[in-house]
């Protein structure tokens, strides 16, 4: 489904000039390129395919969509907030101002979105393997985004790079809701869940995010298993329903 809205991106990209029709288009695939970023993100944690080749042509589809290149969430996510998230001062997504305080949503969504590349680079630095994939194929995904620009400005504008912008601001924002507020060192008590049954089915059950950073490695599938051999750690006011969910799914 994700390749195929890549094709169908391309397809308008060549075919379609009329900027007012393609802003329309960017704007009724906002939320559905929103959602890509969670199957971004499992991928990120355990790759799709055992071939190589083709976990990179996976990673430049969902880059596009996205604007997470490949093994940035590798770096930033996997071997940064996974490892941190109980420390604010260190965590790569972290709520808390120097001070101490609770960022406020927007101010976090920011934050976190302008910092993201920088501080994947800087976990980079620390893991070489994991940083060299990171920087040449990010290199390639930009500059072919920047040829599609010179080709086609407006087509590549509308078509690409807005929407990766606008999805990394939207992966930043909807994170806000996972840890913000919940300053703990135990990690039973540190994630809000939502156990919306449509929220889980769009984000392969990202709701379950105590269990997820209880055992990382798990492939998202099986986390709503998992989350029933540690329910009874979970504090109930810990159980929530995101922004998503009460917007668009309804309640």
């Amino acid at each position: 489904m994700i390749l195929t809205l890549t094709v169908v991106d391309f397809i308008l990209y060549f075919s379609v000039t009329n900027g007012w029709l393609l802003f329309a288009y960017y704007l009724i695939m906002i939320i559905p390129k929103g959602t890509i970023c969670a199957w971004n993100h499992h991928h990120q944690h355990l790759f799709t395919f055992r071939n190589t080749f083709l976990n990179r042509g996976l990673e430049f589809a969902y880059a596009l969509h996205t604007g997470v290149t490949t093994h940035l969430w590798r770096l930033h996510h996997v071997l940064g907030h996974h490892l941190k998230f109980l420390d604010q001062e260190k965590d790569e997504s972290r709520w808390k101002r120097k001070d101490g305080t609770k960022m406020g949503v927007i101010e976090y969504t920011l934050n976190v979105a302008l910092t993201a590349y920088p501080r994947g680079f800087s976990v980079g630095k620390k893991h070489p393997k994991q940083l060299k994939p990171f920087v040449v194929y990010s290199l390639i995904t930009f500059l072919i985004v920047g040829l599609l620009v010179w080709y086609k400005p407006l087509e590549a504008f509308l078509l690409f790079v807005l929407p990766m912008i606008t999805s990394l601001l939207f992966t930043a924002f909807v994170t806000y809701e996972h840890h913000s507020g919940l300053d703990t060192q135990n990690e039973f008590e540190a994630s809000y869940n939502n156990l919306n049954k449509m929220y889980n089915l769009f984000t392969g059950n990202l709701g379950y995010h105590t269990a997820h950073h209880h055992k990382q490695g798990v492939h998202w599938s099986k986390l709503p298993q998992l989350h029933k051999t540690i329910e009874d750690k979970i504090p109930k006011q810990l159980y929530t329903k995101s922004v998503i969910t009460k917007i668009v799914l309804g309640g």
